[in-house]
């Protein structure tokens, strides 16, 4: 499988005109990698972060956000 070819999904409380992350649930479920990337240019990079950097990542936006 290609990043392409994964269902991506926004945050459930993005609500700030579409400008947000995007990712790839059942990838992460089956291999443990969270890949993300930026909503607005679906065709652009994506990273791939571990769990923890994952549980980090949310951390920090819930208390930064």
């Amino acid at each position: 499988m290609t990043p392409d070819s994964f269902r991506w999904v926004k945050p459930s409380y993005s609500e700030n005109g579409g400008q947000c992350i995007e990712w790839a649930p059942e990838h992460a479920l089956s291999t443990g990698e969270f890949l993300i990337r930026d909503s607005k240019k679906p065709d652009g990079p994506h990273l791939a972060l571990t769990a923890g950097a994952w549980s980090g990542l949310v951390g920090f936006a819930k208390t930064h956000g």
